[in-house]
């Protein structure tokens, strides 16, 4: 295509033949030469439109249909009825521990837990917890074991050696019963610290684990079985 000085264009055209090609031009005007750009233009932004249309469809079902397939599992504190624990508690620190117990065995009245489906084993101290959390556990007659007891710091490094075996002990005897198992040992600097969590004014810790052994074992028996 030529563009001459009177503002048309030639077209140089083809005509195939039997004998050959021959060429031949033919005028056209400046204006109708550039329609075809605009009908392009247009096609191409339609067919853009169309496109992100789709995508955005596409976007808007695939958000639908993930958040109608998440699920919520969680333990209720209300629903206790048929539940049934043990307590494991550490004679050793007497003082507190048994403050400690009576906050649980409250908590547990207050949600309408039954006398009867709570036992109490009484330990010597807190070393021992974690093997009769166990063996309670792999009985399969409770739904939740609360484990509590008191470790005080004195003056030699007998602390840390129990305090890490007591934890450890309450986790191994969780993961390998398959029952929840809860850890309400006290690890405490000095005999204030534990009595201000045994009833003090840091609240009571075994009402707490008391609750948090309510919620597992209730997301356990209704949701994890």
């Amino acid at each position: 295509m030529a563009l001459n000085g009177n503002g048309c264009c030639w077209i140089q055209e083809r005509i195939l033949s039997r004998n050959g090609c021959s060429v031949f031009l033919t005028p056209r005007s400046r204006s109708s030469a550039a329609i075809l750009p605009r009908k392009s233009t247009a096609l191409s932004f339609s067919s853009s439109f169309q496109f992100q249309g789709f995508v955005v469809d596409r976007k808007q079902r695939s958000s639908s249909m993930q958040t109608a397939a998440v699920r919520h599992l969680v333990g209720s504190v209300t629903k206790t009825q048929g539940l049934r624990f043990a307590v494991v508690v550490a004679r050793f620190n007497e003082i507190v521990t048994r403050q400690l117990l009576e906050g649980a065995l409250d908590t547990f009245r207050k949600y309408s837990v039954n006398e009867e489906d709570i036992d109490v084993v009484w330990v010597p101290g807190s070393f021992e917890i974690g093997i009769v959390a166990e063996r309670l556990g792999k009985s399969r007659n409770y739904h939740a074991i609360l484990c509590i007891g008191a470790v005080i710091r004195g003056d030699t490094t007998h602390y840390d050696a129990v305090a890490n075996s007591v934890a450890s002990g309450v986790l191994s005897a969780g993961l390998n019963s398959g029952v929840p198992c809860i850890f309400g040992v006290l690890t405490c600097e000095d005999m204030d610290q534990a009595l201000n969590r045994a009833g003090g004014k840091s609240g009571n810790k075994g009402a707490e684990c008391a609750l948090t052994a309510i919620e597992m074992a209730s997301l356990f028996d209704h949701h994890l079985k």
